[in-house]
């Protein structure tokens, strides 16, 4: 796969990955402004801790084989033979972990504080393993280079969650006072917000997998032993790697709630304005994740060229690039972007800057760490992820009683911080890149002076149009800096090269 391949993959993986793990940007404007009154914004707090628990437990239902399924794809194993024995292991697992979760789920109900809807915990067992036995098929997809069909389905499930969302809350209520006695009104009279919002993801996740059925239809109870075994030695570090991952990425929305000093109410409405303002940050978010998604194969079939490594130490450089102009167009612009959620939730737009800076850290990670993936040194990446998860923890535990939504942002730059550095530190031992290391510090550091440029113009006046303009004269900036160093190498690019020529 070539940069310009990986380039346009990434493009369409970017239309629709984050899907996979957030609540996608479609819904966040609508969501934050149907639930918007007090007790409304306390159950959005709600459901951002309930999808915290689902993507932390979705670690364990997968436990890494995606990432196994790419790797032993590209070093030539049995395709058929490798879908087949992965796709069973999950539908195994699957049914033992689903099994043992319903069995507990008047605990687990208690523990997540969802008001004594015992069925909801089932709704969400219910997407973890449509969500898990969706992945194979995916990865198969990626794994074939179909990023358009990967997005049609990705997009397809969104719109269905999306409809069910704006149906039940927003159209449903008039319905219901119109006809209390039907039974369509009792049911839902004995529902919550909550309980709509995991149902609309559950018929997301299970009109996926039905649409998924292209790539798994021919899969067959076939199981070889052997290749699993391989799989499981390669993958199981993943599930520690993934766990800490979840632990960086979600559980500082759980800590929040139980360790902020507020009345219950309160706790959850301060969980719900970090969990919206956090989704700011989608513009970081979205493109990590769409690299992610269409990186894994990349580089692991680039992994035997010999100018490997130069390969991904442009790939790094253009990378870097994209996520600073993400960062400057979303902290410079943030007097139009607020309006991405409501008004109401506006008070944690502090937390916006911080998240982004730590989403840059976790998007140059992701992308150091090729070198202990495709030198099979997993246990690297358990180390780097637990270093991270234990910062997370620790300032969290320590400083949210004092500061807040505020300690989570701040825990969760350090740690993604701390984790990219020790990353390049030692993958420079093991496997050396050429990165331009002294060229990317430098991008990073004008981004971070520009941001603070306009933070100072913010401070000085309250004029709007006069914020828009610095914003866009100190965005012009940067994209010319970029012209005047990379004007070598944007010259030979297709469609842009004539014009930077």
């Amino acid at each position: 796969m070539s940069i310009k391949k990986l380039a346009g993959q990434t493009l369409w993986y970017g239309i629709s990955s984050i899907a996979a793990k957030v609540i996608l940007s479609l819904q966040t404007p609508i969501i934050t402004r149907l639930l918007n009154k007090p007790n409304t914004v306390a159950q959005y707090g709600d459901f951002s801790v309930v999808f915290a628990y689902i993507s932390f437990i979705n670690v364990v239902y997968t436990y890494g084989l995606e990432t196994a399924y790419f790797r032993f794809a590209a070093k030539g194993e049995d395709k058929n033979k490798l879908f087949q024995t992965s796709f069973t292991s999950l539908f195994v697992t699957t049914i033992l972990f689903s099994t043992i979760l319903i069995l507990f789920r008047d605990s687990i109900n208690t523990f997540a504080g969802l008001e004594g809807h015992t069925e909801y915990i089932i709704w969400c067992i219910l997407i973890i393993a449509a969500d898990t036995m969706a992945a194979i098929p995916f990865a198969k997809l990626r794994q074939d280079g179909k990023p358009r069909k990967y997005a049609f389905i990705r997009v397809a499930g969104i719109f269905v969650n999306l409809f069910l969302v704006i149906y039940l809350i927003a159209y449903c209520p008039e319905k219901v006072d119109n006809n209390p006695n039907s039974a369509f009104s009792k049911w839902y009279l004995q529902n919550t917000n909550v309980g709509f919002l995991i149902l609309a993801n559950l018929a997301q996740s299970l009109f996926t997998f039905l649409l998924l059925i292209g790539e798994w239809k021919e899969w067959r109870f076939k199981f070889d032993t052997n290749l699993w075994k391989r799989l499981i030695a390669y993958c199981y570090p993943m599930i520690i790697v993934g766990l800490g991952g979840m632990v960086n990425e979600t559980l500082d929305r759980p800590m929040l709630r139980k360790l902020i000093p507020l009345d219950t109410l309160h706790a959850k409405m301060e969980v719900a304005y970090y969990a919206a303002n956090y989704k700011i940050a989608i513009f970081i978010t979205l493109f990590i994740q769409a690299f992610k998604m269409s990186a894994e194969p990349f580089f692991f079939s680039q992994a035997e060229d010999k100018n490997a490594p130069k390969t991904y130490a442009r790939v790094m450089k253009w990378f870097v690039i994209t996520l600073c102009l993400a960062f400057l167009f979303t902290t410079l612009y943030i007097d139009i972007i607020k309006y991405f959620v409501d008004r109401v939730y506006w008070g944690g737009l502090g937390v916006v800057p911080i998240l982004l800076a730590a989403n840059v850290s976790l998007g140059i990670y992701y992308n150091l760490s090729v070198w202990y993936k495709i030198t099979d040194k997993m246990y690297m990446g358990i180390y780097i992820t637990l270093m991270g998860a234990t910062i997370t923890l620790l300032i969290n535990f320590l400083l949210i009683p004092i500061f807040g939504m505020y300690a989570c942002a701040w825990a969760t730059f350090f740690a993604y911080t701390c984790m990219m550095i020790v990353s390049y530190k030692v993958g420079q031992k093991y496997y050396k890149i050429p990165y331009s290391t002294k060229k990317l510090l430098a991008y990073l550091f004008v981004m971070f002076l520009l941001f603070f440029m306009q933070k100072l113009v913010m401070h000085l006046t309250d004029k709007v149009f006069v914020r828009l303009v610095s914003a866009s004269v100190l965005m012009y900036l940067f994209i010319r800096l970029v012209l005047l160093v990379e004007k070598k190498e944007l010259s030979k690019m297709p469609f842009i090269g004539k014009y930077v020529k």
